[in-house]
């Protein structure tokens, strides 16, 4: 009798109203289904068609360069241009970061062995930030220069992501997996 005297009363249906509302921006907000799903990935090593870098023009027809038994080479593999190891910040995270440029002169952000957890709005950055353990180095990757190259695609494995033509890479020395809802990092990669 006593409950349902209370749910007459207006004060009730304000507070359970401002309740689900609260609920509900909570859930949008943290999405803590989040820490129990996995995305998993596993990209292969990108390499680039032969390039005309690899050619040579002979009486105004461009050819490819050959090996001297007469076959055409193969293009290059991936050259590494930095590289380094991810530390935890706001979730525990494992794995590699590679600058790798391929045979064409493009430059690809290669992450190896990913292990964090998912979740909201996370991304993947290079930053001008020094990689700090700990805490401190939660927030401060967003503080100077960074470079969003695309949303993570998967909280588990290998992938790669594209580093636009004009970005200093001699400036972004960090890689970082950014969580841009709450403005934190989950982990980073100091390349050298």
């Amino acid at each position: 009798m006593r409950i349902r005297r209370l749910l007459r009363h207006p004060a009730a249906w304000a507070v359970m109203t401002l309740g689900a509302v609260a609920l509900g921006v909570a859930l949008y907000l943290f999405q803590p289904w989040r820490l129990f799903t996995t995305v998993e990935v596993d990209e292969a090593v990108p390499v680039a068609a032969a390039t005309p870098r690899a050619t040579s023009e002979t009486g105004g027809r461009t050819t490819a360069t050959r090996s001297p038994d007469g076959r055409a080479k193969a293009a290059e593999g991936p050259r590494t241009l930095a590289a380094g190891t991810f530390v935890s910040h706001e979730h525990s995270t494992e794995g590699r970061a590679r600058v790798l440029e391929l045979a064409d002169g493009s430059r690809v952000l290669r992450i190896e062995g990913l292990a964090t957890s998912d979740g909201p709005d996370l991304r993947v950055w290079l930053s001008d930030q020094p990689v700090k353990e700990g805490r401190a180095g939660w927030f401060n990757l967003d503080d100077g220069e960074h470079l969003e190259l695309g949303e993570l695609k998967g909280n588990r494995g290998n992938a790669n992501y594209a580093i636009p033509a004009g970005a200093d890479l001699d400036s972004l020395k960090t890689a970082t997996i950014w969580c841009r809802r709450f403005g934190v990092s989950f982990g980073a990669a100091a390349l050298n």
